[in-house]
């Protein structure tokens, strides 16, 4: 939805996106640009890896269409900016450490589980552990957001 005209007390134009509070902003930008390449990555491994071959690990490709779908809605929501989608991604955030801790201690525990890997398998060792440090590395930087006035 595209943010619409407002007037303020004094009678001035605004625009709701002046009004958000800006998150890609220094380490922030780097944050984005790294989960906008496991966007990419994700989308793009699940994509393929359920239109050829969903039979053969149902469960592995379906939380990589997961992960895929839980770094998008973080990307945007950093992009967005303001206190409503800092909110949105440090939940998501958090939520995303949740299934990474889950599903790679599943897929270290019963390997069998998973015939083949995720993005979130061993605790994301096929991406470089990103997949786990990615999270708590939002979150941090989210935290550290809060309140700060838009530029």
């Amino acid at each position: 939805m595209p943010d619409s005209d407002t007037t303020d007390a004094t009678g001035a134009a605004t625009t709701a996106a002046a009004g958000r509070k800006r998150l890609v902003s220094g380490p922030g930008l780097l944050l984005v640009w790294l989960y906008g390449v496991m966007v990419v990555g994700a989308v793009s491994r699940s994509a393929f890896q359920i239109s050829t071959e969903f039979d053969r690990a149902p469960l592995a490709y379906s939380l990589s269409a997961v992960a895929a779908l839980a770094y998008a809605f973080i990307t945007y929501s950093l992009v967005r900016g303001g206190e409503t989608a800092r909110k949105a991604a440090l939940i998501c955030c958090a939520a995303e450490l949740a299934g990474v801790l889950a599903v790679g201690t599943w897929t270290v525990v019963r390997p069998e589980s998973f015939p083949d890997t995720t993005v979130w398998s061993q605790f994301g060792m096929g991406y470089l552990f990103i997949p786990v440090i990615l999270p708590v590395t939002g979150m941090l930087w989210l935290r550290t957001r809060r309140g700060i006035p838009t530029r």
